[in-house]
């Protein structure tokens, strides 16, 4: 149902019914609008608020809003794109990388390629044979998403989701011959907010950051933000220019600008001057299937990303007397989830054999973490209160609650 009218006026809220809602979301293009919009639900009686705020300087005073304002949860899609970059970053073998249990957990895809060790080997053997403990919990091949058993042997193309201590994951990856070498300088094409986060963050961690900028005021303001990074005021579409400022000499390539189709084409230039890592931002994520079949894996989608921690919040909601998710995201092209719960003593299942229990079909438990111990799940082992459980299952299972893994 639509309303039109100021979202901060009390009176077009309390025709949209904020007095009786249990959620407001403000996403406005302006930070103040929303956090207004968010004071006056929590007046009318709106029982939780999120509020989309972007602003830099804000960033610093959330715990200090979230306490004075009652406001329930406040996103910003420029840092937490900058921060999924930065994990991407420091795991190059990996085209994506998520976390579980306060990162103890990492959660990576990785694509299959021609003559990859893993193609036509089963998942039951992956343990034994690189003497590793790794879980394959999810694969995409083509449009068709699976949730693997140990006889499942990867193919060339595939992309797989594999659960790990981040100690485990590197590992894995340098006895299978492909890790790749570490990130010590990176180009950044676009002086957004994302990049003035990313270039933060990288030069924080002793990371060499060149970053390109058109905008001449813009590019004046981030040089003098950011001390320790090297701001070109120039085009980022100009192959020259980037060839001229070293492009072939960074071992990652991240484009930021606010045009899709500019990114995707700086990107595919950056891949002919054999850059080792080629991330690629797109708010049109209808997009990632194409950009996946023209070579690039590495594609960021702030709205994605922001869109995955509202659900997770709003799943939260609808089960806080029971087994809660603690996070939650979305992989396989949304078509799967890896969600983490808290056992609560609510669960009926508290101390039962994981083989006594009728699990749903199309799902996975990957992971439990005890007082920092992970466990991967075998018959004879338990969820006892206070476990961090990883399941990993289709995304029409819809899972809310711990509860709601067996069938």
């Amino acid at each position: 149902m639509g309303i039109a009218g100021n979202g901060a006026s009390n009176s077009v809220q309390l025709d949209a019914g904020a007095a009786n809602a249990d959620l407001l979301i403000a996403v406005t293009a302006q930070d103040e609008l929303n956090i207004m919009c968010c004071l006056v639900a929590r007046k009318l009686g709106t029982k939780h608020t999120i509020a989309r705020v972007r602003n830099p300087e804000y960033a610093e005073q959330i715990s200090f809003m979230r306490r004075e304002f009652g406001l329930s949860m406040a996103v910003n899609p420029e840092y937490d794109a900058a921060h999924e970059i930065l994990r991407i970053i420091q795991f190059p073998a990996a085209i994506k990388v998520d976390t579980f249990a306060k990162g103890r957990i990492d959660l990576v895809e990785v694509k299959i390629d021609e003559g990859h060790p893993l193609c036509g080997r089963r998942l039951s053997e992956l343990t034994s044979v690189y003497n590793v403990n790794i879980l394959v919990c999810a694969v995409r091949r083509g449009d068709e998403v699976i949730i693997p058993s140990g006889d499942f042997m990867p193919e060339e193309n595939d992309i797989i989701h594999i659960t790990a201590p981040h100690s485990e994951l590197a590992a894995f990856f340098k006895k299978l011959g492909i890790a790749e070498k570490r990130i010590r300088t990176v180009m950044i094409i676009g002086g957004g907010k994302i990049a003035f986060f990313l270039a933060r963050m990288l030069a924080s961690i002793g990371i060499e950051v060149k970053l390109v900028e058109s905008d001449r005021e813009r590019a004046e303001t981030l040089s003098d933000q950011l001390e320790h990074v090297m701001v070109i005021n120039g085009d980022g579409t100009d192959s020259d220019l980037l060839i001229e400022e070293g492009i072939d000499r960074v071992d990652a390539t991240v484009t930021l600008t606010g045009i899709d189709e500019e990114n995707i084409i700086i990107s595919m230039f950056a891949g002919t001057r054999s850059v080792d890592k080629v991330i690629t931002k797109v708010n049109r994520f209808d997009m990632v299937k194409m950009l996946t079949s023209i070579g690039l894996d590495c594609i960021v989608s702030p709205k994605n990303i922001i869109a995955n921690n509202i659900l997770r919040y709003v799943r939260g909601l609808e089960n806080s007397a029971g087994s809660s998710i603690q996070t939650l995201y979305k992989i396989v092209d949304g078509k799967a989830e890896a969600l983490e719960f808290i056992a609560a003593d609510s669960f009926d299942f508290l101390g039962v054999p994981i083989k006594d229990m009728r699990l749903k079909k199309n799902l996975l438990l990957a992971c439990i973490i005890r007082g920092g111990k992970i466990i991967y799940p075998h018959g004879s082992d338990t969820i006892e209160l206070g476990d961090s459980v990883i399941v990993v299952a289709k995304s029409d299972e819809a899972l809310r609650d711990l509860e709601d893994i067996i069938d």
